[in-house]
């Protein structure tokens, strides 16, 4: 029962190594999407990640194009603050690919144009804050689906 977390366009190091770690913890496949904020190498990134990075199942993709192209004939659901249907609602499945943006403004207009029935967002209560951690909202997401699954 794994599902897959991918991250387009992350740009912070201590994030991507928080949810790499979660990544190995709930037993699914990390995907990276280039450009990145940092350098795979920055120990900062290792650091967040602990000593787990040999044992994550990574996959690493040059452009959002590429990633679409070699997945696209898999189950995606993503995550944006615009959507109107609850992470709850994704219809989580085994490989169900988890798609999330870039902290600073979340997934492009040119994909949650393309894919507006598979947007989901995580509920906020409060009118003055535009999103939650990439990390944290990685871990609700991905802790949904497993529990669902089981």
């Amino acid at each position: 029962m794994s599902l897959h977390i991918v991250l387009i366009e992350p740009e912070i190091h201590t994030n991507t190594g928080n949810i790499g770690r979660l990544s190995l913890a709930t037993g699914s496949h990390l995907h990276l999407v280039k450009p990145f904020g940092f350098e795979l190498t920055d120990s900062r990134l290792k650091r967040a990640g602990l000593d787990y990075w040999p044992h994550i199942e990574l996959s690493i993709y040059e452009n959002t194009a590429d990633f679409l192209e070699k997945n696209k004939d898999r189950k995606m659901a993503f995550l944006s603050s615009h959507a109107t249907k609850d992470y709850t609602e994704i219809p989580y499945a085994k490989d169900t690919m988890l798609v999330f943006g870039k902290e600073s403004n979340g997934l492009s207009s040119t994909l949650t144009n393309r894919f507006k029935d598979d947007l989901y967002k995580i509920p906020q209560y409060s009118e003055h804050i535009r999103s939650i951690n990439l990390a944290n909202a990685v871990a609700v997401v991905t802790y949904e689906g497993l529990r669902q699954l089981r």
